[in-house]
């Protein structure tokens, strides 16, 4: 292929990424949280279930089907003061493989004084040769309270996958108070199935998950642990800086979504319909 007509397929190839936005925020009306502004761009769409007796649910949808190499998601969000909101997805998010540039994903969250987020999105799915690079900042006011849960799955063993090789890229920052209280980088490229067989990565597990709560201590962490002789995975949970956090790692997608509820639910997290079905 000459220099020309490369740069032509690579031009083609970038025109048709697919990109998606959405921002919008939640105030209290006569004592409920409800929607306030919303801007969708793009395969991005949220829609809001249904109305609640105070909070207020709201989904994700992608209409292109997944990612890929580069696309770009980009979603803020804002619970106003003294709200409540849960926002999960319609279903895993799916991350396939890549000619070269990563799929991006960038979300920033934020919590006014009193106010609840919970984000809960189902699983991301990543195929062989796929590279992502996702982004998560969190803004929470001193009183604001945040449940996080992440589930990463590298390749559908179900189906005989698995991701042999790629990239994924995974920052996250929590300020609380506009102070920074957590910051993290996952950095994991090139031979993946060697490395995720490494017992200090994940032991040959092809599912990892995160949760963070805050606020969180340790009280929290003695009860989640009370549960663990019910995990089909590995689970591990610490309290410091004024949150906790729980990392997740299994040979089973299914089992460690398990643990991921039962973690949830002992901390006071209220599960998404869909999560349930």
């Amino acid at each position: 292929m000459t220099t020309s007509s490369n740069s032509a397929a690579q031009a083609i190839f970038a025109a048709n990424r697919a990109q998606g936005s959405v921002t919008f925020d939640v105030q209290l009306v006569d004592g409920k949280t409800r929607r306030r502004q919303l801007h969708e761009s793009g395969s991005l769409r949220v829609r809001f279930p249904s109305p609640e007796d105070h909070g207020l649910s709201a989904m994700f949808v992608n209409t292109a089907g997944g990612a890929a190499g580069g696309d770009r998601f980009d979603i803020d969000i804002a619970a106003g003061e003294g709200t409540s909101l849960t926002v999960t997805t319609a279903a895993a998010e799916k991350v396939y493989r890549s000619h070269g540039p990563s799929a991006e994903i960038n979300i920033a969250l934020k919590a006014a004084a009193k106010a609840h987020l919970s984000w809960l999105p189902q699983e991301t799915i990543l195929f062989d040769r796929s590279r992502t690079s996702r982004r998560i900042d969190i803004d929470l006011d001193s009183t604001a309270s945040l449940i996080v849960c992440e589930i990463v799955i590298f390749g559908r063993a179900a189906m005989g996958e698995k991701m042999l090789s790629g990239a994924f890229v995974d920052r996250w920052r929590l300020r609380r108070g506009g102070k920074l209280i957590f910051a993290e980088t996952v950095r994991l490229e090139g031979d993946l199935g060697e490395k995720l067989g490494q017992p200090a990565i994940a032991k040959g597990g092809l599912a990892v998950g995160t949760a963070l709560i805050v606020p969180g201590d340790e009280a929290l962490v003695e009860r989640i642990r009370e549960a663990a002789e019910n995990f089909g995975g590995e689970v591990g949970i610490s309290a410091w800086n004024g949150f906790a956090m729980a990392r997740f790692c299994a040979q089973d997608a299914a089992k460690l979504r398990v643990d991921m509820m039962n973690v949830l639910a002992r901390s006071g997290a209220a599960l998404p319909r869909l999560w349930l079905n």
